[in-house]
Formats: C-alpha cells, structure tokens, sequence
C-alpha cells in the first residue's frame, strides 16, 4: 500500500477557515495522472498541488489539479505548497523554485510572508457579450480577455452583492472562467482594488482567493490608479488579502498561509512505497 501525504493549508490569509484552501501532496515521484486527478476529486477543494524534487538540483516540479482537470497556473496552491515544504524541512530555503506548465516560478519567504513571481497576463479589451453580462447580473461597465474574461464593474459594493447565475456561466463556449473587479471602496475603501472569480466549468463555483487571477488584474489596476503596488481583497464568502508588484512582465503576489490539518492518503497498488518526502 503506498501512503501519500497530503496538508490542508488556508492561503492568502493570516487565519484559519479564511482565504483559499489547497491540498499540498509531497511527492518523490510522479504518480498517474489519472491518480493524480483521482486525489484531486476527493479533496475537492478547489486545487491540490503535487510537486517532486528535481535530480541534481534544489528544485521541484509542481502541477496543479483541479477536482476536474489540471490547470496551468494557481496561486494560492503555489503558495501553499512553499509554506508546506518550509515547515516539513528544518533550515528549509528562503528561496524556491517550481518548475510548472507557466515555466520557472520562484517563491521568496520573509517571516511569514510568502512572495509569488509569476507572469504577468494583461487582458485586451473585448465586446461586451450579452450572455456573460446577464450570467453575471449588476450593471457592468465593460469587458476584458486574457486567459479569463475580465467584467469591470463601477463600485465594490456591486462586485459584492453579484447573485451569478454558475449554470449560465459554466455553459459559456470558449471560456476558462470570469472575473468581475472593481476600484476599491466601500466597503473596501482600504484596498485598490476588488474582485470575484468564478470558474464552474473547470469544478470551481467561486474560487475564495486566486492568485492566478491577480496576474491580470494587477496589471489592469496598476495604470488606472496610478500604482505600481497595490492592495487588493477577493471579496468572496471566505474572503482573503494580497499585496501585488508589477516588475516589468512579471507581477509580485505577497500573502502568507496557515495550516488547517494533515492525512494520509492510502494507494492500493504496485508502485514504490512511501513515496511522500
């Protein structure tokens, strides 16, 4: 029976049962896919991140799950995965590097910040899609593509009251996910900017916290408020907080995480044995 383990930390936040909840499995090895998505599913959280050292160096290749396919770039999974390996190995690196589908990502840790370097996705402007707009609900201001569809809206409070319709959103052709934004205000009159994000095509209704997401949104925000650093808050149910840096065509995400529990996972099968590190 191969065990694997398998940590449930809360990230982008600074306490338990906030933020964006990843699963972080330690591995030596690959597994298969198809297990890979199987322990994906069964956490069914929103991503469970695997990674395994690299031969010969110090660093490790990472992949992320969905509970329903594989996706190339998560934040807070990212994250998770750093603030796991820093407290599994005494005198572990301040400095890491994953090697992942988005190619090299190098996670930085101060205390008890954890600083994600990651590409930067601007989005081009798009023609508003009646479909979308009425998925969404409120009165959008306009639309915005990069890897997602971005829906700009005039004030947070709207961002916040926003009832979608995920079944709509979900049967939209063509599209990974759709974020809404706005300027910070109240509410939020202490961040920049706000945002939702919603991806139920891909197994996730609402995401709590995406850094992913914030790789286009930085972006998009810096050069309307005149900011190279700024704030922001996803306003979903659980809510969360990160601090975002554009550096040319790479965008900086600062947050910190919490671990909420461990376990085991128990393979039957005839592969190696304790495979976890």
């Amino acid at each position: 029976m191969t065990e694997i383990a398998c940590f449930h930390v809360d990230a982008f936040t600074d306490r338990r049962f906030a933020g964006n909840p990843a699963a972080v499995c330690p591995l030596r090895a690959w597994l298969p896919d198809a297990t890979l998505q199987q322990i994906a599913a069964e956490n069914a959280l929103s991503e469970t991140a695997f990674y395994v050292p690299r031969p010969g160096t110090d660093d490790f290749d990472l992949r992320w799950f969905t509970p329903e396919v594989e996706v190339d770039l998560c934040g807070h999974a990212t994250l998770a995965t750093a603030f796991v390996h820093s407290r599994l190995r005494a005198g572990a690196p301040t400095r890491l590097r994953f090697w992942t589908l988005s190619g090299p990502l190098d996670v930085a840790r101060d205390g008890e910040d954890f600083t994600l370097d990651f590409p930067s996705r601007p989005a081009v402007p798009g023609d508003m899609s009646e479909e979308i707009a009425k998925a969404l609900g409120g009165r959008p201001l306009e639309l915005l593509r990069a890897r997602d569809v971005v829906v700009v809206y005039a004030s947070a409070a709207e961002v916040r009251a926003l009832q979608p319709d995920l079944a709509a959103l979900g049967r939209l052709p063509g599209v990974f996910a759709v974020m809404a934004t706005a300027p910070g205000g109240e509410p939020d009159a202490d961040v920049d900017f706000v945002s939702r994000f919603f991806a139920p095509a891909q197994g996730i209704p609402e995401d709590p916290v995406t850094g992913s997401a914030h790789c286009t949104l930085a972006p998009l925000w810096a050069p309307r408020l005149g900011k190279a650093l700024l704030r922001a808050r996803q306003v979903s149910r659980r809510g969360g907080e990160l601090t975002c840096a554009l550096h040319g065509d790479r965008v900086h995400l600062t947050g910190r995480a919490v671990l909420v529990k461990s376990g085991t996972f128990y393979l039957d099968d005839d592969g190696p044995k304790h495979l976890t590190l």
